[in-house]
């Protein structure tokens, strides 16, 4: 299965290279993102500064993709450039943090989470959260993903995200959503 290389893609292989760099600049609060990484959960700052000495850019694509709530980096790939047409998990990228502020409903199945979007009398925008599917408003597009809820692509992807009907307006969602500022 090949992937496309969207600007998203880009945006994150770019973010992997400056945390080599930083790792290899001996920086610690990057050193300390290692624990991304499951041989290093466990290790102590002195363990993980030495094997700092051997970090490869491949270990750096795999600790964006778990910042992101992806398995892996080939993970991270099928999904944000759409080569999955349908994945099995979504990772955790549009669902993140306290946003305890908007009432957001939660569903076990596509179908459930459609049925809800074609119920609502105003704009609902249809999300994924790891196998789960959520429904929210437009303020929660603003606020918890800092994107335009009258960006026209949402419009193109019919607001869902899971089955959009335009895959490159989601393409250009995900570049938008991927080019804020990196979350802590």
């Amino acid at each position: 299965m090949t992937t496309t290389e969207t600007p998203a893609i880009q945006e994150l292989k770019t973010r992997a290279e400056i945390l080599q760099h930083r790792i290899e600049a001996r920086d610690p609060e990057s050193i300390a993102r290692l624990k991304a990484l499951p041989q290093f959960r466990r290790k102590t700052p002195q363990e993980l500064s030495e094997a700092a000495l051997n970090i490869r850019r491949a270990d750096c694509l795999t600790i964006i993709a778990a910042e992101l709530g992806f398995a892996n980096w080939p993970h991270a790939l099928q999904v944000i450039s759409g080569s999955d047409p349908e994945p099995k998990d979504f990772g955790t990228l549009l669902c993140y943090g306290h946003h305890d502020i908007h009432l957001n409903r939660w569903y076990r199945t596509y179908e459930e989470a459609v049925a809800d979007q074609a119920g609502s009398k105003t704009p609902a925008y249809l999300l994924a959260y790891r196998h789960q599917f959520l429904v929210v408003d437009r303020h929660y597009i603003a606020d918890a993903l800092t994107l335009d809820p009258d960006d026209p692509d949402w419009e193109a992807i019919g607001y869902d995200w899971v089955r959009p009907k335009d895959p490159a307006a989601r393409a250009r969602l995900y570049d938008r959503l991927l080019r804020k500022p990196a979350r802590a």
